[in-house]
């Protein structure tokens, strides 16, 4: 793209490393920071997602307002005020070092604590966070103003940026977390955000010595103002890559693997994308990424939504990466070709950004309450696919032709729905059908309008399709997830078709009921009798009739089958539909068939645990999973000193450590060899095939050995010690290392 500009004389490397160098560190700050900030509200907050929601709009918001920042003194002040006010602004922002919680700050207990976590992140890091959102757009500004010759486009800057951002991210979780404690993480940043200050006075000193009198780049080359349609189609270039981002995520560990750390993939990719689309290597990329994608979408329609069972996950999960990835790399590259004058530029990273925020907004505010599934995620894709270029033909003419099909496609899925009996008969031809249609989109491709709605009415005919064929009875979604009812079959002992009821969390089973009346009390899945809390409670059963038992997450209640009339349960949940769920007859009736003397406490149970009694408890249960993942505030050494707290002298902790990817025992083990705690563990495996019981591992935890004793004396398992490892460092509220885990 070519710009009128002035003659360029400087052609000094240095330039281009100072200026790039304070946007990649300034980037990468901001990163470490957003993790580093999270970490340190753990503790007081708890693992509620909507913590991290308030945090991420806290985030987003404050990044828009830098980016407004750079624009109303980049055009409205000459080159030596817009120094002088910028320096200012960074002294100001020195009263906030070293980055830390304000002293003896408390979250309100009895109230929301939303606009009281909102006052904290500005006291705390607000002033800072606020001085590296300005610089990408201000630095770029300001570059474009030295008379370097590359400085008519200084946009290639951007992807300097990014690929700070893209380090510091795959660096916190692989190289800082394990390697340093939050307190050195907080001191490091300090020295960190310092040097930036230096490096932003560098760029200023370059600024300075430019002109001696300096003229705005608006005085002195007056053009043609942007038009409002032009403004409109960023927003949506840069909305749509920002909520498919987020929708691809919660998608992933929804409906794929709820893997740790796999959020980091999508992401990267994100980032990957800036550095590309805003390098030099565009011009000629992004035309091939344009032809390609309606390739791509092909095998990923046709095996991600249509027919997904054929497929592993892993392949699954790499069918979507890539799709998304050409998605946002059309969508970032129209957005770059279509870059304005450097007289814009701050305007155009303005728009980036206030689109990026809404884009953020709609998927953590509005669609969890207008959708009870990730459903976002395939509308954006379909509004991915309406951003690609449009010929002009397609705007004078045939544009109703090109709606009409895709609405027929739909009106005809809703009367076979509605008027064919037991249409799961005819799954196979539907399938099949609708991967024939997938091919017939890719004839579609030039034509913009029909190719994007015909393949968002096949994917959602295809969800539709697998939402029949799923038997889900009911489907729910909050901040903590997806959760959902089903109804399967299995055999019974006399070899008869016998219905029941599973809890889904995402991807993971969180619990399952048989229906039949003499069934229905029956503990299954991880909480069987033959099973570890089944051998636990029969091993005690003598004398545990008068116990205060404490149980952290509901799941479908099924622990609760263990309860005795004159025994106290409190059971802690996070998450009010899963109360609900569990509450309901029409779902599961664990709790109203067993329950005796039990209170149901909503909230994190870390801050629940802490309001209790000490020494209230004999049996303390920690069942708390995100899906497939124990929140990791609930496994530090912290936490489990609160949990021996509230036990009694022989008290028994027993934690479920069950996961397909994360090595837990390892954390409760060093654990228990720094606090000098005894455990025993129980990796079971079912030596006989029985309806709904399955391999799970527990472990229990004591102050005396004594108290242990009958469980590892008992034949009614294989309790063994805790094997001993040496390889890593106690978790704590100020160091946690995921990385050091994995399977």
């Amino acid at each position: 793209m070519s710009y009128p500009s002035e003659a360029k004389t400087d052609r000094s490397l240095f330039l281009i490393v100072l200026f790039a160098g304070t946007l990649f560190i300034s980037a990468s700050l901001m990163f470490i920071l957003q993790p580093l900030f999270g970490k340190l509200l753990l503790p007081l907050l708890g693992g509620s997602p909507a913590v991290w929601n308030t945090c991420m709009v806290f985030y987003q918001s404050i990044l828009f307002l830098g980016y407004l920042y750079a624009h109303a003194i980049s055009t409205r002040f000459n080159q030596h005020s817009q120094i002088r006010i910028h320096a200012a602004v960074i002294l100001i922002s020195f009263l906030a070092l070293p980055v830390a919680l304000p002293e003896n700050t408390v979250p309100p207990t009895e109230s929301n604590p939303t606009f009281w976590l909102l006052w904290t992140l500005f006291l705390a890091i607000g002033l800072p966070y606020f001085v590296v959102s300005t610089t990408a757009p201000l630095i770029q500004k300001w570059f474009a103003n030295i008379g370097h010759h590359t400085s008519h486009d200084p946009y290639y800057l951007y992807a300097a940026s990014n690929t700070g951002s893209l380090i510091a991210l795959l660096s916190y979780p692989f190289l800082l977390e394990p390697a340093i404690g939050l307190a050195n993480q907080k001191m490091y940043w300090s020295v960190g955000y310092l040097i930036l200050s230096i490096l932003i006075a560098g760029c200023a000193y370059v600024l300075w010595k430019t002109r001696k009198n300096p003229v705005s780049i608006e005085e002195s080359a007056p053009l043609e103002k942007i038009s409002l349609s032009r403004k409109l189609h960023w927003l949506a270039l840069a909305f749509v890559p920002s909520s498919l981002l987020l929708g691809l995520t919660n998608f992933i560990s929804t409906d794929i693997a709820s893997v740790p750390l796999l959020w980091i993939i999508p992401l990267t990719l994100y980032l990957l994308s800036f550095v590309i689309v805003f390098s030099k290597w565009n011009d000629n990329i992004h035309p091939v990424m344009v032809k390609l994608q309606p390739i791509v979408l092909l095998p990923f329609i046709a095996y991600a939504f249509i027919n997904p069972a054929d497929l592993p996950y892993w392949a699954y999960l790499f069918l979507h990466l890539l799709a998304f990835f050409f998605a946002v790399m059309v969508c970032h590259g129209e957005l770059a070709k279509d870059r304005p004058h450097t007289q814009y530029l701050t305007n155009f990273y303005l728009i980036m950004s206030f689109a990026g925020m809404l884009g953020g907004m709609f998927n953590t505010f509005v669609a969890p309450f207008i959708f009870n599934g990730i459903y976002e995620y395939p509308i954006m894709i379909v509004a991915a696919l309406l951003l690609r270029p449009w010929p002009e033909a397609s705007f004078k003419k045939g544009l109703l032709v090109q709606i009409s099909a895709p609405a027929l496609l739909i009106i005809t899925g809703f009367i076979l729905y509605a008027s064919v009996n037991n249409l799961l008969r005819y799954f196979d031809v539907l399938v099949i059908s609708l991967i024939a249609l997938t091919l017939l989109t890719y004839l579609l491709r030039a034509k913009p309008a029909a190719f994007a709605l015909m393949t968002g009415a096949i994917i959602f005919l295809a969800l539709g399709l697998h939402g029949l064929s799923s038997h889900t009875l009911y489907q729910g979604r909050t901040f903590f997830g997806v959760l959902a009812v089903r109804e399967s079959m299995l055999t019974d002992e006399h070899n008869q078709p016998e219905k029941y009821h599973e809890l889904f969390h995402g991807t993971t089973k969180h619990g399952a009921e048989r229906l039949p009346a003499n069934l229905a009390k029956i503990p299954l899945t991880y909480y069987s009798r033959p099973g570890p809390m089944g051998q636990l409670f029969k091993e005690f059963d003598n004398s545990n009739q008068n116990w205060t038992i404490g149980v952290v997450g509901l799941g479908a209640g099924a622990l609760a089958c263990y309860s005795k009339e004159r025994q106290n349960w409190t059971l802690y949940e996070i998450d009010p539909l899963v109360v609900d769920i569990a509450g309901n007859p029409a779902y599961f009736n664990y709790l109203k068939l067993c329950t005796h003397n039990t209170t149901i406490r909503v909230g994190d149970a870390r801050l629940s645990l802490e309001k209790e009694p000490d020494q209230k408890f004999d049996l303390l249960v920690m069942d708390a999973f995100s899906s497939d993942s124990v929140p990791t505030h609930l496994l530090t050494q912290e936490a489990l000193e609160l949990y021996f707290k509230k036990l009694k002298p022989n008290g028994i902790l027993a934690f479920h450590i069950t996961n397909r990817h994360l090595l837990l025992k390892k954390v409760l083990s060093i654990h228990s060899e720094n606090l000098h705690f005894p455990a025993l563990i129980e990796e079971f495996k079912p030596q006989q095939e029985l309806p709904l019981v399955v391999a799970t591992d527990w472990v229990v935890m004591a102050k005396n050995p004594e108290t242990l004793s009958p469980l590892s004396q008992s034949r009614l398992g294989n309790w063994q010690k805790m094997p001993l490892y040496f390889d890593m460092k106690p978790w704590t509220d100020d160091f946690t290392n995921i990385i050091s885990i994995w399977k």
